[in-house]
């Protein structure tokens, strides 16, 4: 039985649709689109991995913030 992760696939098609050239996409498609991201950025979230990238990603705006104070 052939199993299929979720999150994988989302990433194969959001890349897929992001290598079409700019030009020959309509409003729809773009739509389609971010709600594909969204889709993918709401499975990756609560795994370790997407822990790991909010954690780095937060380093940096942390950062920026305290040198704002």
């Amino acid at each position: 039985m052939l199993t299929i992760n979720v999150g994988v696939l989302l990433a194969v098609i959001v890349l897929l649709r992001l290598r079409r050239r700019t030009e020959a996409r309509s409003r729809n498609d773009e739509r389609l689109t971010v709600i594909i991201v969204l889709a993918l950025g709401i499975v990756i979230a609560p795994t370790p991995l997407g822990q790991g990238i909010g954690d780095f990603l937060g380093q940096p705006a942390s950062g920026v913030t305290d040198s704002s104070r």
